[in-house]
């Protein structure tokens, strides 16, 4: 089994970490954390990307030195990914001498191989992104990914030939066919390269905040070129057979290495990385892995547009455990996902507390300790039956899935796997009735029941160990077992049914996952920034008949106006209200604020019937809202002609699409973001919601 390296991008310290950097970080402990259980030898690595014109200018900004700007914007990172309870192994920064360094011997393998010479670039450019852009690339004259004005770049530079690389590119391409995943975003890497690759700009004049070009000390390395380099620098590298132990260990040929990145720099990592290394006769990554944006008012979870919500508080209001769970659970990886006040809350009350919460109370509190004083009961071969055999098999099954889902960097679909087992051991609960047992004294087959939860939660309790750290020891620590503690050479997964050792002492605690009421939910809002008071304003319509009652806004008749709902950043709870057999209308989802036209089964939300410009849907809402953004968003009512059945259908081409497939109208709680116009269709009077 080789040794498995993974990384972070490195990110920059212009500002505090956010949700999306907490996303990458976490992904990276958890796949960590999973192969050190597997007895592999792991590595992580995170840190900071320190230089480039944008750091220099933030400096300025704030009237400190750029030396001791970088200094003071490490913290907040080290302080996060602790908080977070991320284990890296590593934490590279650029302007160390050890980096340094590297990259320059980096630079002259490449130099000497003849595939950087000096010449002069002109350009436009994203101090942003650090980011040449051609002027195909840009958006109305602007930067594609920030959409703000950009800079035109004319200077002295030393160029990489990139150009000659395109068929070395796609010949490697064609070798490592999962080089980049997920697949679809490799058919547009290879896409880019058969387009034809330019030679690449990889030195700055106009400015000196970065990694002199050796022996000639005008020029710093352009950003990215000195960025992309600290995945091996941290390791020492590159450097000859052993002159550098890690590099010789986790490097390939002899490691395995996975680069986490957004999708925004992937074509960094997967032309340009590749590219250098090919140049300079070193191996390639293994794979690279570009994960989707975590967005917030439907734009790109971004430093520069200010739009970050940082995990500090997150974490404090719902815990470090849950709000790691949440982020793996709710996004899969590699797609787009929208960060969702409302959904980590169903989450947390849904699958971790009524789900693996209430299994693990209610078998141990109470019967374990009342009728097996407080010890695991010894499995009872000839008590067992149809039953017992169908939920080792299901664990069995769930333990393999989620290993094969983390091998191939899925968290979510492993914690879906998880979860199957966790809803198989519930159901078993229900079906065989333990408090049955008890009351009618049959104490071998009441044995075998327990034997069997308390084997189901071991098994549990391991898999979510790289997920939740400490939720999984607390686990563990209630079922009488140690803290897991990784080994090289020893795989601790659960392949095996019966490690639970009969007899153990069993220690109950308080509620692993406590459920938040009403009250607590509106507490850890408020706590968060999201006021409590009615929010009277919730919808603004050109001429609304629209009455607020109490602690709800009433959405009433529109009859033939068309309005429009300029959606505000506040919680809401939407309540299902009758709408009685109206022949056309459209079905709106509601999950505290995800609010979108599609099918009812999708993202566990309260649905409402809009009707033909009948129903009054009772929205109650809860916080003090502010009108962020305006976007139309045009979708059709569809008669259904049929009696009544739920239909909806888009009209604008190249809208975002939810998992369920259906148009967004509005966004998630906490990132309402859209006007959204609902105009008139046949058979249908304009509704607007």
């Amino acid at each position: 089994m080789k040794p498995f390296y993974v990384t972070t991008p490195i990110y920059y310290p212009n500002d505090k970490p956010h949700i999306g950097t907490a996303y990458s970080t976490i992904a990276a402990d958890v796949l960590t954390r999973y192969q050190r259980l597997r007895g592999r030898p792991s590595r992580m690595l995170t840190g900071l990307d320190e230089h480039g014109l944008k750091i220099a200018r933030a400096a300025e900004a704030q009237g400190l030195d750029t030396q001791a700007f970088t200094d003071k914007m490490q913290l907040p990172f080290r302080e996060a990914w602790e908080l977070l309870d991320t284990r890296y192994d590593d934490f590279i920064r650029t302007t160390e001498p050890r980096h340094k360094q590297r990259v320059q011997v980096l630079w002259d393998r490449i130099i000497a191989r003849g595939d950087i010479y000096l010449g002069e670039y002109e350009d436009w450019y994203c101090v942003g992104c650090e980011t040449f852009y051609t002027e195909k690339d840009l958006l109305e004259g602007k930067c594609p990914i920030h959409l703000q004005p950009i800079e035109r770049i004319k200077e002295s530079s030393y160029f990489f030939r990139l150009s000659k690389f395109g068929d070395k590119l796609l010949a490697f391409y064609e070798k490592n066919p999962d080089f980049v995943k997920p697949a679809g975003r490799f058919n547009e890497v290879k896409s880019f390269v058969r387009e034809g690759l330019r030679d690449l700009s990889v030195s700055r004049t106009s400015f000196t905040w970065g990694i002199p070009v050796p022996n000639d000390p005008r020029h710093v390395m352009y950003v990215w070129f000195d960025a992309l380099a600290n995945y091996m620098t941290a390791l020492g590298g590159p450097a000859e057979p052993g002159k550098a132990p890690l590099f010789d260990q986790f490097w390939p040929p002899s490691g395995e290495v996975v680069h986490i990145v957004g999708k925004d720099i992937l074509r960094f990592h997967a032309i340009f990385w590749p590219a250098f290394l090919l140049s300079a006769g070193l191996p390639p990554p293994t794979q690279i892995w570009a994960h989707g944006w975590l967005t917030v008012n439907g734009q790109k979870m971004s430093k520069s547009l200010g739009n970050f919500l940082p995990p500090a508080p997150l974490a404090e209001v719902f815990g470090v455990d849950v709000l790691r769970y949440y982020l793996m659970r709710d996004i899969a990886f590699g797609q787009d996902g929208d960060f969702a006040h409302a959904n980590l809350i169903a989450r947390l009350n849904g699958e971790l507390a009524n789900g693996l919460g209430n299994l693990l109370n209610r078998v141990l509190a109470s019967i374990v300790q009342k009728s097996f004083a407080g010890r695991v009961p010894a499995s009872v071969p000839s008590a067992r039956n149809a039953e017992d055999d169908t939920l080792e098999a299901e664990a069995l099954r769930c333990a393999k899935q989620a290993a094969e889902h983390l091998n191939h960097v899925a968290p979510q679909r492993a914690l879906e796997s998880i979860w199957e087992l966790v809803a198989a051991a519930n159901r078993y609960v229900d079906r065989t009735e333990p408090w049955a047992l008890v009351k009618r004294n049959e104490t071998e087959r009441l044995q075998q029941v327990v034997y069997q939860v308390l084997e189901s939660l071991r098994m549990i309790g391991v898999m979510i160990a790289p997920f939740m750290p400490s939720k999984a020891a607390a686990l563990r620590d209630q079922l009488g077992l140690p803290a897991l503690v990784p080994n090289a050479g020893d795989d601790q997964w659960p392949n095996t049914w019966g490690g639970l050792a009969p007899n153990t002492q069993t220690r109950p605690g308080p509620a692993l996952f406590p459920r938040l009421d009403k009250d607590q939910e509106r507490a850890a809002l408020a706590k968060l920034g999201i006021g409590a008071q009615p929010l009277l304003q919730a919808l603004q319509l050109g001429q609304p008949d629209l009455e607020p009652t109490g602690p709800d806004v009433q959405h009433r008749q529109l009859g033939e106006r068309q309005g429009q709902a300029v959606l505000v950043e506040a919680p809401a709870r939407v309540v299902e209200e009758p709408v009685g057999q109206q022949p056309g209308h459209v079905v709106l989802e509601a999950a505290l604020g995800d609010v979108g036209v599609g099918e009812p089964e999708r993202h566990g939300g309260v649905l409402v019937e809009v009707a033909g410009g009948h129903a009054a849907p009772a929205l109650e809402r809860i916080g003090r809202g502010r009108v962020l953004q305006e976007r139309r968003r045009d979708l059709a009512v569809t008669p259904s002609g049929d009696g009544g059945q739920r239909r909806s259908a888009p009209v604008s081409a190249g809208q975002d699409r939810t998992a369920g497939g259906s148009a967004p109208l509005g966004a998630r709680m906490g990132a309402w973001r859209s006007t959204g116009t609902i105009p008139r269709a046949p058979g249908c009077r304009p509704t607007v919601v």
